[in-house]
């Protein structure tokens, strides 16, 4: 696929959503085309969330940040709640004990963690 100036200027977002660049004739119909001047210079490839819920946030969170989450230090602890927040984990029921049960904490210190991010 040819470099495109959309391309350059989208990729660091494409990254943060964990999509892909496909071209436009490889694109399937959930994929997002994106025109230049009326014609497809790409699509954005979503990748679908998990669908267990919390556990597969907590999961997907524990790979990115390279291990465990009970055995991260206090400040990758922090993030880690930040990111499971920006995935919407929060939205869930119960959702703050689980994750502190994850991290080995206390619902209390999540709350903490929330309010400082805040």
């Amino acid at each position: 696929m040819p470099e495109h100036p959309l391309v350059a200027a989208i990729a660091p977002l494409i990254e943060r959503l964990n999509a892909e660049l496909v071209a436009p004739d490889e694109a399937h119909g959930d994929d997002i085309p994106l025109l230049w001047k009326g014609k497809p210079v790409v699509a954005v490839r979503l990748t679908p969330k998990p669908a267990d819920g919390v556990q597969g946030l907590l999961a997907e969170v524990a790979e990115e940040l390279g291990g465990p989450l009970n055995e991260l230090s206090r400040t990758d602890k922090q993030q880690a709640v930040l990111l499971l927040e920006a995935r919407g984990a929060f939205e869930y029921r119960k959702s703050a004990e689980i994750v502190a049960e994850a991290l080995g904490v206390t619902r209390f210190t999540v709350y903490n963690y929330l309010n400082r991010a805040r």
